[in-house]
């Protein structure tokens, strides 16, 4: 018989924008929270905890996640860490491939790897992956949209490994959305900005809560008959096309 789902969660990237937006929505619904993030998280929250580690190093992160599982049973994980590194292919640096598959990737797969004995040990587990509409291509993204689109075959491929386990891996996958990272490679208030919310279909730009709900949906322990499935969360970008 399956044990009962416990509520703790683990969630890359918490620190800020989306990813706090997804620890704010959690502590809500009265989880646990670890994030992973070179900052540390300011919610204020009895429930909320920080670990700082740059997820960009495959040590430090093995360390913290072991950690992590020693102070907490974690059964929920959200990879929501990421990085752009925008550039058109003449200017492409392997390095920067080279660091966000280990960031979007290789991440993953530590994660998954640290906390999947204790989602075995509760036959529960529930595990969502950010990755992009721009995985399916756009300009300036060759490392981006490579690694992101990477997490969709590796959420696939999981959800088939773990389904009889009651382990769930789905993907959400954001448009443009009004964060830091966006606003690093689109400056605030401009023309540019402006003409790109102009072209989504619903006629905005995303929000991170936008995000964070579709994100809830699939942590929900209620809804182990959804895995393998990716979210578009983009307000149409994903069925129309978008210049940036």
């Amino acid at each position: 018989m399956n044990q009962q789902p416990n509520k703790v969660a683990a969630v890359t990237g918490g620190s800020a924008g989306i990813g706090q937006a997804i620890c704010e929505q959690l502590l809500a619904q009265g989880y646990e929270v670890i994030s992973l993030a070179r900052r540390a998280s300011t919610l204020n929250h009895p429930k909320m905890h920080s670990m700082e580690v740059d997820l960009l190093d495959r040590q430090a992160t093995a360390q913290a996640l072991a950690q992590m599982m020693a102070q907490h049973e974690v059964t929920t994980l959200i990879h929501n860490a990421g990085v752009i590194r925008p550039a058109l292919l003449p200017d492409v640096q392997l390095t920067d491939l080279d660091a966000l598959t280990e960031l979007h990737l290789g991440c993953a797969v530590q994660m998954m790897q640290a906390a999947l004995p204790a989602m075995q040990q509760r036959q529960f587990g529930r595990v969502v992956l950010l990755s992009s509409r721009g995985a399916l291509g756009l300009a300036t993204r060759t490392a981006y949209a490579a690694t992101k689109a990477g997490m969709l075959g590796m959420a696939r491929t999981w959800a088939l490994e773990l389904a009889q386990q009651g382990i769930t891996v789905n993907v959400v996958s954001p448009g443009p959305i009004q964060t830091d990272m966006f606003y690093d490679v689109v400056e605030a208030g401009s023309e540019r900005e402006a003409k790109l919310a102009a072209a989504i279909p619903v006629g905005r730009l995303g929000r991170a809560d936008d995000v964070a709900r579709a994100v809830l949906f699939f942590t929900d322990a209620a809804n182990g008959f959804v895995t393998g499935q990716n979210l578009y969360v983009c307000g149409g970008a994903s069925v129309g096309t978008i210049t940036i």
